[in-house]
Parts: C-alpha cells; structure tokens; sequence
C-alpha cells in the first residue's frame, strides 16, 4: 500500500505501480466518490468517445454528428 500526502491545493500524487497497473495515462479521466465506509475510491473511466483515423475523408452530416455527440458528453 502507497501512502500520497495531499498538498495545500487538496491534490495528490497517485503512485507510479498503481498507476502502470491500471494503465493510467496524462489526460485519462477518474471518477471520485466516497463509499459506505468512508474510503475515497477513484475509478479509471473507460474512454467512449471514438477516435478517428487519420486519412478518412469525412461528410459535412458526419462531422455535425460527432460534434453533435461530443457536445452530449458529460463526465
């Protein structure tokens, strides 16, 4: 078990094993609650969002669409 000290802006460090055991990268998004017992659990949210390869050509229609269903996307 990795012991993080919270700094004076309320943040804290998650440790390099437990990081590269979940796969957690710069950008990735945690969910954050407290359970029953009073722990503080952080979740690695699953990407939902596509990507796009590069090269494909797009239609005008699919590029609303995915702005469209970008902008629905809440965290």
């Amino acid at each position: 078990m990795a012991r993080v000290k919270v700094t004076r802006n309320y943040q804290v460090t998650i440790p390099a094993e437990v990081r590269d055991n979940l796969g957690i990268k710069e950008g990735d998004y945690l969910e954050v609650y407290v359970s029953e017992e009073g722990y503080i659990i952080m979740k690695k949210v699953k990407r939902t969002r596509r990507t796009l390869k590069s090269g494909r050509k797009l239609t005008v229609d699919e590029i609303d669409e995915i702005i469209e269903k970008g902008r629905r996307e809440t965290f």
